[in-house]
């Protein structure tokens, strides 16, 4: 009977994990806009590292531009905005997608929030994580084009093996060697490749200057 109440208890597990599936994006008005350009503003920082906007903005314009798309240099694009007296993320996300058209000329504009960025130690193990969100809104109308999560960790490939001592004190060498180096900046990358790479499931589509432009599939 144990048996039979296990075998129930783990063909439910499966089901539910089935109808959990997350669905494909629509890529609809993505393919109707066909964006040749990006625009990309500096990120929201919801992190307590005040480091965490700049840290992830270096790192995004090479996943886009191997995507196949023409990137506005982030430095001068934030200069525009220092010119003219915007300096916060938040005043920069607010501004009209209108103007950002009237301004740089840019066919879309991408808005990206820092959730997790920086090392954190959990007694048996220090852990550099970068978390973030982004989405793609074409400047011409406001509409949404794609929007995506990725997350990062210095953690992936840890065996966890050793004594306890061993790990404790690796650890607390790891949170000093981390922030001393700025781990964060590196996972940031391999967290802007994964959010904003193209050719994966529900990442976003190859851009114009792409050979795989078009190709995406359906």
């Amino acid at each position: 009977m144990k048996r039979i109440i296990a075998l129930c208890g783990l063909l439910a597990a499966v089901l539910l994990t089935g109808c959990a599936k997350k669905e494909n994006f629509d890529y609809t008005a993505f393919r109707q806009h066909q964006p040749k350009s990006i625009l990309v503003l500096l990120p929201q920082n919801d992190s307590p590292e005040v480091n965490a906007s700049h840290g992830m903005l270096s790192q995004v314009t090479n996943p886009l531009s191997e995507a196949g798309y023409y990137v506005f240099p982030v430095a001068t694009v934030e200069e525009v905005f220092k010119q003219n007296g915007v300096v916060n993320s938040g005043d920069i996300q607010s501004t009209s997608a209108v103007k950002l058209r009237e301004i740089f000329g840019a066919d879309s504009a991408l808005y990206i929030t820092v959730k997790d960025y920086g090392t954190s130690y959990q007694v048996i193990a220090s852990d550099t994580r970068v978390t973030a969100e982004a989405k793609l809104v074409d400047l011409a109308t406001g509409t949404l084009l794609w929007s995506g999560s990725a997350t990062a960790s210095s953690n992936e490939q840890n065996s966890g093996s050793g004594s306890l001592i061993g790990i404790l004190v690796q650890a607390a060498v790891s949170q000093i060697v981390h922030t001393l180096s700025d781990k964060s900046f590196a996972v940031a990358g391999v967290t802007s490749v994964r959010l904003l790479g193209a050719g994966k499931p529900d990442g976003i589509l190859y851009g114009p200057r792409s050979p795989k432009y078009g190709k995406d599939a359906e």
